[in-house]
């Protein structure tokens, strides 16, 4: 038997990333501005950021500004309080969780996440040492091929305080710190690559779009002139095989999307 024909049976007989430890996942990130149109006060736009999530056909997504039955959410649904990722994740077909950051006009307010198979899941409240509003760090562990996992978590830090963003990224930091399971953290950070929370990040995290070379606006959909949505990668080998921002006018933020080897 030669060795090409050994090959080709190995091919045949097992899942590529089972056999060679490469699994490819495509992840999402979209700040869904609290399930209203950005543009059109008053109206719900979780149809439209259905369709533009389907149209993506990813393995994850980080949500953030999720309502989950909130009078505002009602005031956009004729009346009836709705819990915005459990909506998503019907629309979608995905699997949906819910990280509450805070009370809000009756409901609560936070992080979301979907996923395309059932996942543990678990919320980590981050540090708010300036005060302002509660923030939220959700995590869920994928499964990324047979016998590996993948760390996913979305957040949105505090847009009040740069105390406050430095604080949540340590936190960040520090919750993965004794994983030996690659890591994606993805969201809208609140800042840009020229701010000293932005810093802090990079002493621990790789900046996705640096090393895809996709460093382009993500806010605002209108105006694009800032970079504040990211996905920071814990310190493994990556492939980063496409990386792109959408421009659809579902929300005021651009949604970013990766499609990466572990």
């Amino acid at each position: 038997m030669n060795r090409l024909y050994l090959f080709t049976i190995l091919l045949l007989s097992c899942n590529i990333g089972d056999c060679f430890g490469q699994d490819t996942l495509t992840v999402m990130s979209y700040n869904i501005y609290h399930g209203e149109q950005a543009y059109e006060a008053g109206e719900s736009n979780l149809e439209e950021i259905a369709a533009v999530i389907e149209r993506v056909n990813p393995d994850l997504v980080a949500l953030q500004e999720v309502d989950s039955l909130t009078g505002r959410s009602a005031r956009l649904n004729d009346g009836q309080p709705v819990n915005q990722v459990q909506k998503l994740g019907e629309l979608t077909g995905m699997h949906s969780y819910f990280g509450k950051a805070m009370d809000y006009d009756g409901g609560g307010y936070g992080e979301g996440i979907l996923s395309r198979v059932p996942a543990e899941h678990k919320k980590v409240m981050l540090p708010i040492p300036a005060g302002g509003e509660p923030r939220a760090l959700l995590i869920v562990r994928y499964p990324a091929g047979k016998h590996s996992y993948v760390q996913f978590g979305g957040t949105h830090l505090c847009h009040q305080f740069e105390e406050n963003r430095l604080a949540q990224v340590k936190k960040m930091s520090k919750v993965f710190s004794h994983s030996d399971e690659a890591v994606i953290v993805a969201g809208d950070f609140n800042f840009t690559p020229d701010d000293s929370p932005y810093q802090q990040a990079k002493k621990n995290w790789l900046d996705a779009a640096l090393l895809a070379g996709k460093e382009v606006p993500t806010f605002s959909y209108d105006d694009p002139a800032i970079r504040i949505d990211y996905f920071f990668l814990s310190q493994k080998k990556w492939k980063i095989i496409d990386m792109k921002v959408i421009k659809e006018p579902a929300s005021d933020h651009m949604a970013i999307v990766m499609k990466v080897v572990i």
